[in-house]
C-alpha cells in the first residue's frame, strides 16, 4: 500500500498480512497475553474471506522498520460498517449522519470478530515507545485523511495501552464485558464453594445431567485435536448462528475452520461432548483459546438440542479445565447475561475514539461521561445478583433460586 521514510524509521502499509513476514510479527506478538494479535490468527481471517473487502473489511496494516527489522505494527482494517466489531457504535453513525457528515468508512484496530480484550499497538521492547506512539498515531491520522475516512477507533484495548491513548486525545469509551477469575481454587467443588446454597445445588444438578443422559465432555488441546474436527467445528458454528436469523453472528467462512488446524492448532482448546455409545463422534462442541494463564471462549455449537450441554461445554467444563491448568482468567465472550448465574462477573471493556471532523469529536466528548456512567451503572447491578455466598446479593427468578429456560446464545459467543 506504499512506504516512506522518516528521520529514523520506514512506515509501510500493507493491504495484506501475508506480505508482512510471520517471524518479524510474531516476534512483536507472541509476548502479549493474548493470541488473537498473532499471524496465523489474522492471516486465516484474511485468506479465508472471512475479513476482505467484500465483507466490509479492508485490511490496512501498519508497519515500522529501523532499517530491515519490524519494530512496530498496527493490525487495522477499513470499514464500509460496524457489524464484526461487537461494539455497537449505530448512535454515532446516526449523529454524525444529523451532522451531515459520513460516518462510514472508518479506520478500526481489532482482532476482526474477535470481541476479546487486548488490541494494542505490537513494540519491539528495546525500542522509544513513546516516539513511536507519537509516529504510528501521526501516521494513522493522515492516512485517514488521505482516504478521506471519518477517523480511528481502536476496540477491545488492552486497559494499560488504553490510558496512553487517552493522554494522546483519543476518547474512551467504556462497555461490559465478563470475566472469570481463578481465586486460587483447587479444585472444581473449590469453584462451587463461592456460590450461595441454591445456586450451588443447581450447578451440581447441570452437571450431573451429562452422565444421567449418557454424555461424556471431553478437553481436547493443541495436536491432540484431530484435523477432522475443524470442519465439524464450522458446521456446529453455523447451525447456531442459522437459529438467530439477522441476529446471527455469522462472519466466519468454513475455510477460516479448516486453515487453523496446520498451524494454530497450538492455541486451540476444544471441549468435544460425546454419547457414551459413540465415543468418537462428537454431538457438540466449544471452541476455546488457550495462552499463558488466558483461556478465551470464542464459538460453540451442537448437532441437536441436549440439555445443559451449553452450560457444560461453554462454562462448567472449561473452568474445570482451567484451574487444573493454572489459568488465572477466563474471558468467556460478549452476549448472555446467564454468564452471571455461572460465577463470570461483569467487567468494563473499552474503545478509543478519534474523529478527524471536531463537531463530531465535541459531540462525543460532550455525552461521553454521562454514557460511561450509564455503563457503570448497568455493570454494578449486573454484579450484584452474582449468586455468591457471601458479599453480593441476587435477585433469584424463582423462590429456588433457579433460572426459567432460556434460549442459548448465539454460535459466535459462548
Amino acid at each position: 500500500m506504499g512506504s516512506h521514510t522518516t528521520r529514523t524509521y520506514t512506515v509501510t502499509w500493507f493491504d495484506k498480512i501475508g506480505d508482512i513476514d510471520e517471524r518479524a510479527w510474531n516476534a512483536l506478538a507472541e509476548p502479549l497475553p493474548t493470541p488473537i494479535l498473532e499471524w496465523e490468527w489474522l492471516r486465516q481471517m484474511e485468506i479465508s474471506q472471512s475479513i476482505c473487502p467484500a465483507t466490509g473489511w479492508t485490511p490496512a496494516h501498519l508497519t515500522i522498520w529501523s532499517g530491515t527489522t519490524l519494530v512496530a505494527a498496527a493490525p487495522l482494517y477499513v470499514k464500509g460498517h460496524s457489524a464484526g466489531e461487537f461494539v455497537y457504535d449505530y448512535a454515532w453513525a446516526d449523529v454524525s449522519r444529523q451532522l451531515g457528515m459520513r460516518y462510514y468508512p472508518k479506520l478500526v484496530g481489532m482482532s476482526p470478530a474477535t470481541p476479546s480484550v487486548g488490541y494494542r499497538f505490537l513494540l519491539a521492547p528495546d525500542e522509544d515507545e513513546d516516539a513511536l506512539h507519537e509516529l504510528m498515531l501521526a501516521e494513522i491520522e493522515r492516512f485517514c485523511e488521505r482516504n478521506r475516512l471519518s477517523g480511528c477507533s481502536f476496540n477491545f484495548v488492552d486497559p494499560e495501552w488504553q490510558a496512553g491513548l487517552v493522554r494522546r486525545g483519543y476518547t474512551s469509551w467504556t462497555h461490559q464485558s465478563y470475566e472469570w477469575h481463578n481465586r486460587g481454587f483447587g479444585t472444581f467443588d473449590d469453584y462451587l464453594g463461592v456460590f450461595n446454597k441454591n445456586q450451588r445445588r443447581n450447578i451440581k444438578r447441570e452437571r450431573a445431567s451429562m452422565e444421567e443422559q449418557g454424555i461424556i465432555l471431553k478437553p481436547i488441546r493443541g495436536e491432540e485435536i484431530p484435523k477432522s474436527y475443524l470442519p465439524v467445528m464450522y458446521q456446529f458454528y453455523d447451525r447456531t448462528n442459522a437459529q438467530f436469523g439477522p441476529w446471527a453472528a455469522r462472519f466466519l467462512t468454513k475455510e477460516f475452520f479448516h486453515g487453523l488446524a496446520d498451524r494454530f492448532r497450538h492455541r486451540l482448546l476444544f471441549v468435544a461432548a460425546y454419547r457414551d455409545r459413540h465415543p468418537d463422534r462428537p454431538i457438540g462442541m466449544s471452541f476455546l483459546l488457550a495462552k499463558g494463564d488466558q483461556l478465551i471462549g470464542r464459538y460453540w455449537g451442537t448437532s441437536g438440542s441436549t440439555e445443559n450441554l451449553y452450560f457444560n461445554t461453554c462454562y462448567y467444563r472449561p473452568i474445570e479445565w482451567a484451574i487444573e491448568n493454572g489459568v488465572r482468567t477466563f474471558d468467556p465472550g460478549a452476549g448472555s447475561p446467564l454468564k452471571i448465574r455461572r460465577g463470570f462477573e461483569a467487567v468494563h471493556n473499552y474503545s478509543l475514539h478519534h474523529f478527524l471532523d471536531r463537531r463530531m469529536q465535541k459531540v462525543m466528548d460532550a455525552y461521553i461521561g454521562e454514557i460511561n456512567e450509564m455503563e457503570q451503572e448497568q455493570i454494578d447491578a449486573m454484579n450484584a445478583r452474582l449468586p455468591f455466598a457471601k458479599g453480593r446479593s441476587l435477585l433469584d427468578s424463582t423462590s429456588e433460586g433457579e433460572m426459567p429456560p432460556a434460549a442459548e446464545p448465539s454460535g459466535e459467543e459462548q
